[in-house]
């Protein structure tokens, strides 16, 4: 496979992987702010905290709203819409790769959203984002189900297990600095708020199902941080990216990258963080995923411009 294939296809993997979670982020705050009084003291900044895009915004927004600039700014290269324009055109470059049934599903999900987006801008309901998601897992679905799982499909787990980390990873750091500093303002909706960071990752019901206990700050970092069943927690994610390297040919330098995010995970007690710890633990785990995808691109995607490659949104 050419090195500018693979390429391609690890970003589609990535970018739609970022399109579900930016959606779903979208609806799930969205309720959250509803439900909650104003004197809780959240907006819509919060979200851009967790994207890494509020600086973004401060420099580039020119009036426009957190919401919108969130989802369809034009000058905001980790908006929804343009999660959405890399998907579509990383995909369309590979057509003869990816599985024709991906392609036209990844095709109307993009004519789709371009009527749709608009409506999410101004009113941030369940509705548009869900389907955006919905749709989103049936490609997830049609990739896993029609495609050889042979290297190209490794470079989509690869892409997929990356992102899915720095999601969670991202929700967990913002999520501690807000609600395990103990603000009065926020410590009477709790409960509602790590309900609505579970759901952000799809975890609330396997989070009920596997801990059986009542919703806690430290029960949750530790979930999503360290249950090697969901497939969204850090551990799991690790692991596909330690069994996709496993397949692919000269995996020596990544794999040694994944061992150590691994050791990482091994030695770390949830328990004992408090919200600066797990801020500078987070921190630790973000430097390493941004070496990983140095690794990927360095080993395989494209060595000659491995130094150029921006992790960061």
């Amino acid at each position: 496979m050419l090195s500018k294939v693979a390429e391609r296809i690890y970003w589609m993997s990535r970018y739609l992987e970022r399109t579900e979670n930016i959606a779903r982020l979208i609806g799930v705050y969205g309720e959250l702010l509803l439900d909650l009084p104003e004197e809780a003291g959240l907006d819509w900044s919060l979200p851009l905290t967790i994207l890494g895009q509020a600086d973004d915004y401060r420099n580039l927004a020119d009036g426009e709203s957190e919401l919108r600039f969130l989802v369809r700014g034009e000058l905001n290269t980790g908006s929804l819409l343009s999660s959405l324009n890399h998907l579509r055109e990383n995909t369309r470059t590979t057509r003869d790769i990816v599985p024709l049934e991906a392609w036209r599903a990844i095709n109307e999900l993009y004519i789709w959203a371009a009527q749709a987006l608009p409506i999410l801008a101004k009113r941030p309901t369940a509705g548009v984002a869900g389907e955006i998601v919905a749709r989103c897992h049936s490609i997830t679905g049609i990739l896993v189900g029609t495609m050889s799982h042979g290297p190209a499909y490794q470079f989509v787990r690869l892409g997929r297990s990356l992102e899915r980390a720095d999601m969670t990873t991202r929700i967990i750091d913002v999520a501690a600095a807000i609600l395990m500093t103990g603000r009065e303002e926020l410590r009477l909706h709790g409960n509602g708020i790590w309900r609505a960071i579970l759901r952000a990752l799809s975890a609330y019901q396997m989070y009920q199902q596997y801990v059986r206990r009542r919703i806690s700050g430290g029960d949750v970092v530790a979930f999503l941080l360290l249950d090697d069943q969901f497939p969204r927690s850090v551990r799991h994610c690790v692991g596909t990216l330690d069994q996709a390297a496993d397949t692919l040919p000269r995996s020596h330098h990544v794999k040694n990258r994944v061992a150590d995010l691994a050791s990482s995970l091994e030695a770390v007690n949830v328990d004992a963080l408090d919200a600066d710890a797990v801020h500078r633990y987070v921190d630790e785990l973000q430097m390493k995923f941004a070496g990983l995808n140095n690794a990927v691109f360095e080993t395989w995607l494209n060595p000659m411009r491995a130094e150029a490659t921006q992790f960061q949104r």
